[in-house]
């Protein structure tokens, strides 16, 4: 334990000298009160004892056993047996706790059938072993933690056969960005697959998921704007962010489609759809933008997940809205200009 304390003492500094670290302290290990009942092996070998039958006595004393069953009506509840809590704290009074010896010993060695346990055990109540703490402020977990794991690789040496563990919520940290890291790209590829599913065609498909790249950067631009760290909430409002922007695209697309295939030239098809969906674009993208007002400005409680998933909806749906309302429609006549014109050119 003297050894932990002062690798800890060092990992202590190490920390404190990091950016973003606040109130870092070395927790007390030791000094927490231990009641510590020691078997005397030899003593339990006069009265023919085991060391569980002294274990099973004491672990009823403290922690209790369930004796029986009472029942009232259709309740029922346990009667459980135990030690009342001030004998339980006083070693003077477990002391004095009977232990049940087999009758042959008891009746060879001329004594009673039971012994206080002060006779088969020593038992005391001595400082024991108690664990380094800090917050992170102004930074994200992440980078704090990659950045005092090479620090304290580099700057302390640990004796042999000590190491340095980290946990808490890192680890949480680290396994939801493993599982965003396949759930991210097996959305975008279902994405995909239901547009061309709807279309039929990979053209369109592709016109209408290039919204996603652009909303994406919005909700990058936003993130960096406000100063807020990429989490993991900020990965599930991406997530959410890619469903909005192909729904606007969907809705584009595929009535600029339909006037194309109904007759209109390709530019007018184009310009008639942009004009006659504004409205509806618009209206679904202040509608999800405007739901998340609330959670982007939060400074209460939960604040630390609502602000980034609302910050990358917010600004990605704007980014978004751009797209689908000026480069999309450019970005679809581009791509079947070739075709407009191998249909036209007979005529």
């Amino acid at each position: 334990m003297e050894q932990l304390a002062q690798i800890g003492s060092k990992i202590e500094a190490v920390a404190e000298s990091i950016e973003g670290s606040a109130d870092v302290a070395l927790e007390q290990i030791t000094g927490l009160p231990l009641m510590t009942i020691t078997p005397n092996v030899d003593a339990l070998s006069r009265y023919g004892l085991a060391i569980d039958d002294v274990q099973q006595t004491v672990a009823i004393a403290l922690g209790g056993a369930v004796a029986g069953q009472v029942f009232e009506g259709d309740r029922r509840f346990d009667i459980v047996v135990r030690l009342p809590e001030a004998q339980r704290q006083d070693p003077k009074a477990l002391a004095t706790l009977p232990i049940p010896v087999p009758a042959g010993a008891a009746a060879g060695l001329g004594q009673a059938a039971y012994v206080p346990l002060g006779q088969l055990a020593s038992i005391e109540v001595a400082p024991g072993p108690n664990q380094i703490s800090r917050n992170v402020r102004g930074r994200d977990l992440g980078s704090f933690v990659e950045e005092l794991r090479e620090r304290v690789s580099r700057e302390i040496t640990l004796p042999e056969g000590y190491w340095v563990n980290y946990g808490g919520t890192f680890e949480q940290l680290i396994s939801a960005s493993q599982r965003l890291s396949v759930v991210v790209p097996a959305v975008l590829v279902l994405i995909f697959g239901l547009l061309f599913m709807a279309f039929g065609s990979g053209r369109d498909a592709t016109v209408v998921f290039s919204g996603v790249p652009l909303a994406l950067t919005g909700g990058v631009a936003a993130l960096w704007l406000r100063d807020i760290p990429l989490s993991i909430s900020a990965g599930v409002g991406f997530i959410a962010l890619s469903g909005v922007a192909v729904l606007n695209g969907l809705v584009m697309v595929s009535f600029i489609r339909k006037l194309h295939h109904d007759g209109a030239p390709i530019q007018d098809a184009i310009v008639n759809g942009a004009m006659t969906r504004l409205r509806p674009v618009l209206m679904t993208a202040l509608v999800a933008s405007l739901g998340f007002v609330p959670m982007a400005i939060n400074v209460g409680t939960g604040a630390e997940v609502q602000r980034p998933l609302a910050t990358v909806v917010i600004g990605g749906i704007v980014s978004s809205t751009l797209l689908t309302l000026l480069v999309l429609p450019a970005l679809y006549r581009l791509i079947h200009r070739r075709t407009d014109r191998q249909n036209t050119a007979p005529a």
